[in-house]
């Protein structure tokens, strides 16, 4: 197949999805044309297309740590800036739309609308990989009205969804635009499973200077990711382990000083440190204010073989069972004395990282998965 994928910018969460997408299809033997701003490196092997912006303002998600003078949250714009930029990712399409089977648009947003034209004017097949961040917004009064009909079209005329859960599908996605579960597929975020593995640690421990067990909590330093609900959870079970974060944001400041000698920011690191750090963890923590779509990060302790202890709700529900971790009420204190528990009980941990590694390689391996995706896209031509 001649597959066309198309982000809103280079992303993170999801724009590491698409890479992974891109690589897979490419070694199954399919062209893949990767198109966003700013793919000046894209995936080697792939057609990599940069689109050229009408503005040097990047369009991002509602969701980010931070949006500058040079971003734009796609859900705030107006009806005219949404169509200056929908024509900006519809001049790329054109480009390549002759020679493409089938596109993949990711996003419920400006991004669907430029896939749904020039599919329509094609005549060309088209699914949408719907994340959370791009149709949430809507729940909560955003999105232009004249915005939102054009995205709910996209939705409606694609050949098929993707979406990450069933959290997403059932929450996020049907009640706004209802669609029934056949037109659906739901296909998890992958893992890297060499570089997530039990015990591969590399030299961050002592990179890091991190000595005895610690609590690992990745994301951004932002309120809806949760870091001080963790800050304050550390308090329960300090004489045990020391809690590690990675990540940025506006809250750093304030988190250090709550959290005082109990832990440490190491701030971004590199993907393969994340991967080591993570896999060196003796429990992987997160305590978000919002619920996860996903959560690639619960994926990726699954595959590093470390027990989880985090908040209930929203897709991870669907990630961590209770042989691979233990989600809790939404409240620090019961995360702390739940923390506290697991890392007293060295035996079930045990458990829990076999079990994990094990669930990681049935459900979250991207080589298995995108052939599910593949076969699924194969169905449309």
């Amino acid at each position: 197949m001649r597959i066309a994928i198309l982000l809103l910018n280079k992303g993170r969460g999801s724009g590491e999805v698409a890479r992974e997408h891109v690589k897979h299809l490419l070694t199954l033997g399919h062209t893949v044309y990767f198109l966003y701003p700013g793919n000046t490196e894209g995936v080697d092997g792939a057609v990599n297309i940069d689109i050229q912006l009408h503005t040097h303002i990047y369009p991002v998600h509602e969701y980010l740590p931070s949006a500058g003078v040079d971003q734009k949250q796609v859900a705030r714009m107006s009806a005219g800036e949404m169509s200056s930029y929908a024509r900006d990712y519809e001049l790329a399409l054109e480009t390549i739309a002759g020679e493409v089977d089938i596109f993949i648009g990711h996003h419920a947003n400006v991004t669907a609308v430029a896939v749904h034209r020039i599919a329509k004017k094609y005549n060309k097949p088209y699914v949408l990989f719907v994340h959370g961040t791009g149709i949430e917004p809507r729940h909560h009064g955003l999105w232009d009205d004249d915005n939102w009909k054009l995205i709910e079209e996209a939705i409606l005329h694609a050949d098929g969804i993707l979406v990450t859960t069933e959290y997403v599908r059932e929450v996020l996605v049907k009640p706004l635009v209802n669609l029934p579960d056949n037109r659906f597929l739901i296909l998890p975020c992958g893992v890297d499973m060499e570089a997530f593995k039990p015990h591969q640690v590399g030299n961050v421990l002592e990179k890091y200077k991190i000595s005895g067990d610690y609590v690992i909590c990745p994301g951004a330093l932002t309120y809806s990711k949760g870091p001080q609900n963790v800050v304050e959870a550390s308090s329960y079970y300090t004489d045990l382990a020391t809690t590690i974060f990675l990540g940025d944001g506006e809250l750093e400041g304030e988190l250090k000083l709550a959290l005082g000698d109990r832990g440490r920011f190491l701030g971004f690191v590199s993907s393969e440190d994340k991967a080591y750090l993570i896999n060196g963890a003796a429990i992987l923590t997160a305590a978000p204010e919002k619920l996860e779509h996903f959560g690639i990060i619960y994926a990726e302790a699954l595959a590093g073989g470390v027990p989880v202890v985090a908040y209930a709700g929203g897709g991870v529900d669907s990630i961590i069972t209770p042989q691979a971790g233990i989600l809790t009420e939404r409240n620090p204190e019961i995360l702390g004395k739940t923390i506290r528990h697991l890392l007293q009980d060295v035996a079930l941990r045990n458990q829990m990282s076999e079990y994990g590694r094990k669930r990681a390689e049935q459900h979250y391996d991207y080589n298995t998965l995108v052939k599910k995706l593949a076969h699924w896209l194969q169905g449309f031509l």
